[in-house]
């Protein structure tokens, strides 16, 4: 009756050790959920030369008409005014360009270029227009009667166009070259954003490969904000563009009325292996924040900039 009884309680011991399996593995992936930190190239180093960032503010545009900007241009120590430096363009720039912020990018690049690992490169941060209030203007508002947001984000970034190819080519690139000498080759010439900016990004380089080949996006927005889930079908039923394509990710990312993010990013890449792109996906488990995407930028710069020699 003793053994019987043993034999009892270990079976119903490993039933519980059964059920409680599935609690341990939500408790550790609630912990590790976009729990991604900066690495050692994302802060400065003593003996690296440090570029410059100027700002240029209330910047108006002629192409996205009533709106004024701020955006920002980071030249390297390495310049040589006699030779062309590569060209790095980031979208919603103010969060990219501060150097104790979410990218640091001017760090992140400063520490790349010294090492060799990228090549010498401008960088330009634009931010998103905004449509400023006209005198004696009411408050906008939506047809819900909140209030409407004044960025002309959403218009310049999801929409599906060549207009801010446009923009960037006849308006911001001629006013960095009153700075610096920047190169007209396109495998010198990289596109960067997050969500709406990362699809902006894609939407550059599909739309002018002869300008921008390299692409980073993280958390893209290919879904349905203004037709940008088309994407995935169009890259395979179109002729492969000569364009480099790193993409971020993570199971966590916004699920809502417009789509999927962590859906329609796996699409991305699906897409693009099948079209034999060069490409990368790094698909991990956080949500619609920089944290991944910050972590992996350095590595994704020297995956992007492999092999070039300007």
């Amino acid at each position: 009756m003793q053994l019987q009884d043993s034999a009892a309680l270990r079976r119903r011991l490993s039933r519980l050790a059964l059920l409680c399996i599935p609690l341990v593995v939500a408790l550790e992936f609630a912990h590790a959920a976009d729990d991604y930190t900066l690495g050692p190239d994302s802060y400065p180093r003593d003996g690296v030369p440090r570029g410059v960032v100027t700002k240029f503010t209330n910047w108006t545009s002629k192409i996205f008409t009533n709106t004024v900007r701020d955006w920002w241009l980071y030249v390297p120590a390495q310049y040589d005014s006699n030779k062309p430096a590569c060209l790095m363009v980031f979208q919603d720039g103010g969060g990219y360009v501060g150097t104790n912020g979410a990218w640091r990018v001017p760090v992140v690049f400063d520490n790349l270029i010294a090492k060799g690992d990228m090549p010498v490169t401008v960088g330009v941060f634009i931010n998103p227009g905004d449509r400023p209030y006209a005198p004696g203007e009411p408050p906008r508002r939506r047809r819900d009667g909140r209030p409407a947001s004044a960025t002309n984000r959403s218009i310049e970034y999801d929409s599906l166009s060549p207009l801010y190819s446009r923009f960037l080519l006849e308006e911001i690139l001629p006013e960095v070259e009153k700075h610096a000498r920047i190169t007209s080759d396109p495998e010198g010439r990289a596109i960067c954003g997050a969500s709406s900016g990362g699809i902006c990004s894609f939407t550059v380089a599909w739309e002018r490969p002869d300008q921008f080949r390299k692409v980073l996006s993280t958390i893209g927005s290919f879904t349905n904000i203004r037709g940008g889930h088309v994407y995935p079908a169009l890259i395979r039923k179109t002729p492969r563009k000569p364009i480099r394509i790193f993409l971020q990710d993570g199971s966590n990312d916004l699920d809502n009325e417009h789509g999927n993010w962590p859906l329609a990013n796996q699409q991305m890449a699906a897409s693009l292996k099948f079209s034999n792109y060069d490409y990368r996906f790094e698909f991990g488990d956080g949500g619609h924040t920089s944290k991944h995407g910050a972590s992996l930028l350095p590595d994704a710069l020297r995956w992007l900039w492999r092999e070039y020699r300007p």
